[in-house]
């Protein structure tokens, strides 16, 4: 296993434990700010702190994994209050086992962004979001293979995380030992006890510098995690310890409490206006000029009769330098304006930049042995008018390239479903899927699992789909490392959380990665049939990322046509 570390000069000072046991019994809660600049300067050694699951033995169960609920309260600050003390009872009364993971929630009565909750705490601290994207209005297939008994009620609209009670995170490959050390911490008993994170879209392709601290893969259990249900909210708090690799009960109350004392109970609702900030300059990788030539060699190959090739996605990555610095949580709140629709997340390990999108399709989401995934496919802008709306859906709906495309993602993922399930609906085999400012042909996916331990297949099966890399996959994957000249890192990979009851994983595309005081790079693809013209591609790249550009400088969020 090659293990991710983090590197020496990032310690300052000589590795050792950090106690804040005395500070909590000392001081009072309005005190606790005083120290925040205290503990924000042992922020790198925090992350020598962490325990990494990858490095425990995955086959040996946890002593126990358990989740307590306390009284409600009225407010995040009586919530957070509330956890100091249980926390505290928790390392007076210590569980008896040597490994375990507890989680400590508190229900809020009020409903809260966790997204306005996320950026109020400490930038320092490592973070993850993930907001699932509403589905009203679109039958939902996953229902005639679950026996949910109205559980989903409960599911959490967004969870916004600081910290990491537990992370996984290596250089080599995701595997089957790497998920079963996830699920080790994971029961359907504490299902909101989740890991949250992704995996590259490339998992052999070397790691650029920008993505390095993400690893191959990288999940997290955050130490303090925040849920915004529909009408009231929980903030909650794990620790999670495993004797054998030296992480004890002790060092994760420990580390839990330094990560309590920054959490802020001081909430702003943030604005969903523009940033206001200016591009200074806009750098694509590919180049326009080189874009064109690299479709065009792309379509030869396709042409080919002896090339098994159909489909290749091509992607391109553009740096965007601005003015001031990027806010990124607020950026995806901006991009929440537009994204009901949905998945927003934002993934950032510590000392590193912040992953963030705004996508729409759905990898799978898992529950019990139901499982569904969708075909989306070809692109096409929204119209200015009813009229102008109309003419461009039948445009879309009777496009003999675009239903190509769209037809090649999902009769793959039909039968990449069909290998491990036991049966498999369509619905519908097609149809336009309306967003904020784009369209697409859309299709529902739904079977049943054989076994609940099929869920690592399911990720392997699935990803990548032809929408996000072309078909057959691995021809296309071979291509796109020989033509594209940057790292994809996790863009187009799969971003979502596994739990103990269920698991749902998006496809991080309409994504970017932005770094203080280095702007952002915006991610964008295109997929290339028979019929594709580079001209038109290079404008659907332009379309897609305009989602991004545009909400950073001064216009509003569109509101859809009816």
């Amino acid at each position: 296993m090659a293990s991710l570390q983090c590197s020496s000069h990032f310690l300052g000072t000589n590795p050792k434990i950090y106690n804040p046991t005395s500070i909590f019994q000392s001081y009072s809660r309005t005190s606790f700010t005083k120290l925040s600049s205290r503990v924000s300067r042992q922020r790198f050694l925090r992350c020598s702190l962490y325990m990494n699951g990858c490095e425990a033995d995955h086959k040996a169960p946890l002593g126990t994994v358990e989740t307590r609920t306390l009284s409600t309260v009225p407010s995040p600050a009586a919530a957070t209050e509330r956890l100091i003390t249980a926390v505290s009872d928790l390392k007076s009364q210590p569980p008896p086992f040597s490994s375990g993971i507890v989680r400590l929630q508190v229900p809020i009565e009020q409903q809260i962004g966790a997204i306005d909750w996320l950026h109020a705490q400490n930038e320092v601290l490592p973070r993850s979001f993930f907001s699932r994207r509403s589905d009203t209005g679109r039958p939902d297939l996953l229902q005639d293979f679950t026996n949910d008994n109205g559980s989903s009620d409960r599911n959490p609209v967004s969870v916004a995380g600081i910290g990491s009670a537990v992370f996984f995170r290596d250089l080599d490959p995701f595997s089957h030992d790497d998920w079963r050390s996830i699920r080790r911490f994971l029961s359907s008993k504490s299902p909101l006890i989740r890991a949250y994170g992704g995996l590259r879209f490339d998992p052999n392709g070397k790691i650029a510098v920008e993505w390095e601290h993400f690893g191959s893969f990288y999940f997290t259990v955050p130490q303090v995690e925040f849920d915004e249900f529909g009408g009231s909210s929980m903030l909650a708090a794990t620790v999670a310890w495993d004797n054998e690799l030296s992480w004890t009960l002790e060092n994760a109350i420990e580390a839990l409490q330094e990560t309590m004392l920054q959490v802020s109970s001081v909430i702003m609702r943030l604005r969903r206006e523009s940033l206001g900030v200016s591009i200074v300059s806009k750098n694509h990788v590919p180049s326009e000029g080189a874009y064109y030539p690299a479709v065009n060699n792309a379509l030869e190959i396709i042409k080919d009769k002896k090339s098994p090739l159909s489909k290749v996605v091509l992607a391109r990555s553009s740096r965007i330098i601005t003015d001031t610095d990027i806010d990124p949580i607020a950026w995806l709140a901006r991009l929440q304006c537009e994204g009901q629709d949905a998945y927003q997340f934002c993934l950032q390990p510590p000392g590193a930049p912040a992953f963030i999108g705004n996508t729409p399709e759905r990898l799978f989401h898992r529950k019990h042995l139901g499982v569904c995934s969708e075909a989306l496919a070809a692109t096409r802008p929204r119209g200015d008018s009813r009229v102008r709306e109309l003419e461009i859906e039948r445009d879309l709906l009777t496009s003999p390239k675009d239903d190509l495309e769209f037809s090649i993602v999902r009769e793959n993922i039909r039968e990449k479903l069909k290998t491990i399930c036991d049966r498999v609906v369509v619905k519908p085999k097609k149809s336009v899927r309306k967003l904020a400012r784009v369209q697409h042909l859309y299709s529902q996916l739904a079977g049943q699992l054989r076994r609940e331990d099929d869920e690592f297949d399911i990720l392997t099966a699935l990803h990548p789909t032809p929408a996000v890399c072309g078909c057959p996959v691995e021809e296309a994957r071979l291509l796109i490392k020989q033509i594209e000249s940057f790292d994809r890192g996790m863009y187009a990979g799969p971003i979502g959380f596994f739990g103990g009851g269920e698991s749902e994983f998006s496809v991080g595309i309409r994504s970017a990665l932005v770094e203080k005081g280095l702007g952002a790079l915006i991610y964008a693809g295109t997929g290339i049939v028979s019929g594709s013209n580079p001209s038109s591609e290079w404008n659907e790249l332009e379309l897609k990322i305009s989602q991004f550009t545009k909400s950073l400088e001064h216009e509003s969020a569109l509101q859809p046509i009816n």
